[in-house]
């Protein structure tokens, strides 16, 4: 991680307090290869060392001073200026002088605010990094050090489900709901599609996920679409009545949570795409836009409670060993009871509950069972057209909320 350059005289390195357990997340740099950077959180604490390294024993480096910098910055393509920066903190490191040996500078930036994440597209990239700069009479020595921020979000309050029914008039008409709006990044998501009238030919079906990156603003805006999977759901006609199930995972993608006028620009968003190919090879497709979050790591649970606290059992003491000695002395003292000859039933057994065994119920009494797909809720959806210029007519199932 050393920076070399022509006609330096030091090498200067950067090391991170607690670099050895701190965790490495993936992103791709400015080549397009995938690589590995410590990650931080928002309000997070960035420290460490600087050291600066003399090539020569024995040798001098003047300086004007030596500072930190930590920099979050957007860098857009298209503008030739490229470099936005949203975020810059400062902490002088020494004074104009002179180093006559290999020196070593500790420094702390305290719970630093970062705002967006790490993010590296099409057109455009957001990155945090420390720079290391010695500022000299002819050119300055400088090293950068790129890390990663991701931004965790709570679970979202409102959640609703998604429910449309689209179609061409008098030719095609089906109805598609998901069972979430708002997904994580680790989730599943879970559909159906019903066949409400088929009089066209249909080949195939298939859904999408795209990612939408856009940048600029106004009559400079950009749009670049990226396919980040593509799945066949269906093989062969459907008939009317028909129901097509849809079960996406989304671990094993590439995602980035969903991103809105970041600084003022670009976007990040991301979209269902179901399309129908029919016999002639045309295409009608449908996009709905989701919701994309980071989900924090679930803490586990100790293997072993010390202490009691409310909400949890207490530790059990070793139980005592069982001796015929024992159960005898304890029958004289009337400590156990003899078994009876049939067993009681209790009011939490499923017989006087009334439901089947293996059925458990919610504290109000509800039973728990999967989520009801079927029930209609609000929906936000914009329009699709095929390539021959067929608009699927939109018609709103959902009842108000």
């Amino acid at each position: 991680m050393s920076f070399f350059g022509f006609g330096q005289s030091a090498e200067i390195d950067i090391v991170l307090d607690g670099a050895e357990t701190r965790k490495m997340a993936e992103l791709k740099s400015e080549e397009g290869k995938r690589e590995r950077y410590y990650l931080f959180f928002d309000g997070e604490t960035i420290s460490g060392k600087v050291i600066i390294t003399l090539k020569k024993a024995g040798s001098k480096l003047e300086h004007f001073g030596i500072k930190v910098e930590f920099v979050g910055q957007i860098e857009l393509q298209y503008d030739r200026g490229g470099q936005h920066e949203f975020l810059s903190l400062v902490k002088e490191l020494a004074r104009p002088g002179e180093l006559q040996q290999n020196v070593s500078y500790p420094f702390e930036f305290s719970q630093v605010e970062k705002p967006y994440e790490s993010y590296s597209g099409s057109n455009v990239r957001l990155r945090y990094f420390l720079r290391v700069t010695i500022v000299r009479r002819l050119s300055d020595l400088v090293r950068e050090m790129d890390i990663a921020v991701h931004t965790l979000s709570q679970y979202p309050d409102m959640n609703t489900s998604i429910k449309m029914e689209v179609g061409i008039e008098d030719c095609l008409h089906i109805e598609f709901e998901y069972n979430k709006s708002k997904y994580h990044l680790k989730d599943v998501i879970v559909g159906k599609i019903y066949f409400l009238l088929v009089r066209i030919k249909i080949k195939h079906m298939e859904i999408a996920i795209i990612k939408r990156e856009t940048t600029g603003a106004g009559p400079s805006t950009y749009n670049e679409n990226e396919t980040i999977a593509k799945y066949e759901i269906m093989d062969g006609a459907p008939v009317r009545g028909e129901s097509i199930p849809i079960r996406v995972f989304l671990a094993g993608y590439d995602l980035t949570p969903t991103m809105r006028d970041i600084n003022k620009k670009f976007s990040v968003r991301y979209y269902l795409n179901l399309v129908l190919v029919d016999v002639e090879d045309r295409r009608y497709f449908k996009q709905q836009e989701i919701t994309l979050w980071r989900q924090g790591e679930r803490a586990r649970r100790p293997a072993k409670l010390t202490d009691h606290q409310p909400g949890q059992e207490p530790a059990q003491e070793p139980p005592t060993p069982v001796t015929i000695c024992n159960i005898h002395q304890q029958l004289i003292d009337g400590n156990i009871q003899q078994r009876p000859n049939t067993l009681h039933t209790g009011a939490d057994t499923p017989s006087d509950a009334g439901d089947p065994e293996g059925v458990t119920r919610r504290p109000g009494g509800e039973p728990v069972g999967d989520t009801d797909l079927t029930s209609p809720t609000d929906s936000t959806a914009g329009d699709g057209a095929d390539s021959n210029g067929h608009s699927a007519t939109v018609t709103d199932t959902s009842d108000a909320q």
